[in-house]
């Protein structure tokens, strides 16, 4: 530790069409294809001269949180674990449409939206030789319903819902070996796209589960394309390739992720051969990348950048506070000078490419002598903050930057900010623990979906809603949204989601970032995807 004084029909053609201009993916079985590679043969070693080194390595700006799919809400433990569990459902290699997996089709609804009637695949097999059937797919959602989940399952009411909200999973059932029924208490627009998701929808094996009992499962067993070997905390993630996979075989047999915090040190791990593939570039070394003959990924992320203000805080209670502060604050500013070109001014909470009808959307214009009028009138001379120093797929350069800027900011307006900075393994358990009157934070899209946005100043798991805000109003439209069939109306729905935002203030919206991965051009067929994912079964690198 340290110290210092849209439419949805819209969204899913537009998320389509952004990824299709970028050439570095495959799809096949149930996982998207990426592929890396480094000049030195560190990374990788070759299994024959000129033909296909048998590892990629691949770098985390943290450790996972966990391996087990109900316990994280983080990109290091999503990407490292969407190569060992699939799903009932998966996205497309480069766009959030949903195509069966564990699943044969796609869900058979009942006409009130209540009931899904799901076929599995057979044949399929865990890693541990046990079989995938109706029963593993019931043990798996089960245990992240009421009563049987616990509060360190950040996303089983985000995915499974909750039945005091009287949303999401009343009932699994295993009508046969191959046929799942799930019973919804209410109608959910979303909750296929949920069933595909990285997080909590992954099925696990029951053997693995049983035997973490209460606790994350730490020896992992899924269906996936890669095996779990080991995790050495700090240093790396090493899996393997399952040769028993049902599907086409992975091109690599070994995927190495290195724990690397520092972005110099990423790069120069890129440059020397030592890391095939790293992940949130700092824009500011976006040039040495390409300059130096390595591949740079650069699209629209599917990501915002804000700052939360603790709704439940003494100061930050009073919205004409947060309305203050925020006039405070010049965004355009400090965007430009921190990320560049590589990032664009947040306007509203989802990035306008994916919901075009937020365009309008006026955020809290820039007024420092507006601010320090009403700053003083309330008596705001101090604010506590905490950050992170890590950097993120929606921010690549960290927090501290961010809070230095808006710790000179509101000086100007005679508002003293103290900050303490956290790496982010450390600031995930901080942001729930610890006073704060403001923090950094951010989000990627996990299915493509509005609800997924919005839904998180509506949640109740302070992990997920950082701002702890709880506005019933905003709960109803987030709730209406749920139920209410893909089209206008829907979109009108987030739309005034959207507008409650910016009238309350509970956040003040930074950025939406570009998604900046440095690759070495031996790897091929690499993608990352906008769901913040990397799939590797279809990658391969050259020797």
């Amino acid at each position: 530790m340290e110290k210092s004084t849209f439419s949805r029909r819209t969204f899913i053609e537009m998320l389509g069409v952004s990824a299709a201009g970028f050439g570095l993916v495959s799809l096949a079985g149930c996982s998207s294809g990426g592929d890396t590679s480094a000049p030195s043969t560190d990374a990788g070693s070759t299994g024959t001269t000129g033909g296909a080194a048998d590892a990629i390595t691949y770098s985390l700006t943290a450790d996972p949180r966990a391996v087990d799919p109900a316990y994280f809400d983080d990109g290091e433990s999503a990407v490292v674990s969407c190569n060992i569990y699939e799903g009932l459902y998966q996205y497309g290699a480069k766009d959030a449409k949903v195509a069966p997996c564990l699943a044969t089709d796609l869900p058979e609804i009942s006409d009130d939206g209540l009931v899904y009637t799901i076929k599995l695949r057979e044949g399929v097999k865990f890693h541990d030789g046990g079989d995938f059937n109706a029963d593993a797919v019931v043990k798996s959602i089960e245990r992240q319903l009421e009563p049987n989940r616990n509060s360190e399952m950040p996303y089983a009411s985000f995915v499974f819902g909750e039945k005091e909200a009287g949303n999401g999973v009343e009932k699994v059932e295993a009508i046969d070996p191959t046929t799942v029924k799930i019973t919804m208490r209410a109608a959910s627009a979303p909750f296929v796209k949920n069933l595909a998701m990285a997080l909590a929808s992954p099925i696990v094996d029951p053997a693995a589960a049983e035997a973490a009992g209460s606790q994350p499962i730490t020896k992992p067993s899924g269906t996936g394309p890669y095996k779990f070997v080991d995790w050495t905390k700090g240093a790396s993630v090493t899996l393997v390739a399952n040769e028993d996979y049902w599907g086409d075989a992975p091109k690599t047999k070994n995927i190495v992720f290195k724990i690397i915090a520092e972005g110099n040190t990423r790069l120069t791990s890129l440059m020397n051969g030592e890391c095939d593939i790293i992940s949130s570039v700092d824009p500011s070394s976006a040039d040495q990348v390409t300059s130096n003959g390595f591949e740079l990924f650069s699209e629209d992320g599917m990501t915002i950048n804000y700052m939360a203000f603790n709704t439940e805080s003494d100061k930050c209670s009073d919205q004409e506070v947060r309305k203050a502060v925020a006039q405070a604050i010049n965004v355009e500013e400090m965007v430009q000078a921190i990320y560049g070109d590589y990032a664009t001014v947040a306007n509203s909470v989802m990035p306008n490419w994916m919901a075009p009808y937020t365009k309008d959307v006026k955020q809290t214009a820039y007024d420092p002598e507006a601010a320090k009028k009403t700053l003083q009138d309330k008596g705001i001379t101090s604010l506590q903050c905490i950050t992170y120093t890590t950097a993120r797929p929606y921010n690549q350069k960290g927090g501290s930057q961010l809070a230095n800027m808006i710790q000179g900011y509101l000086s100007e307006v005679g508002v003293d900010v103290s900050i303490t900075e956290y790496d982010w393994t450390t600031y995930k358990t901080k942001v729930q623990t610890d006073p704060y009157d403001i923090c950094f934070y951010g989000w990627t899209g996990d299915n493509g979906d509005p609800d997924n946005f919005m839904n998180l100043l509506a949640d109740t798991n302070w992990s997920m809603n950082v701002a702890h805000f709880q506005d019933e109003e905003y709960k109803a439209l987030v709730a209406k949204g749920l139920t209410t069939p893909d089209g206008d109306e829907r979109d009108a729905v987030y739309l005034k989601c959207e507008q409650m935002v910016a009238e309350k203030q509970p956040w003040v919206l930074i950025s939406h970032s570009k998604n900046l991965l440095g690759i070495n051009p031996k790897v091929k067929d690499f993608y990352y995807h906008p769901t913040g994912v990397a799939f590797f079964k279809g990658v391969s690198k050259e020797a």
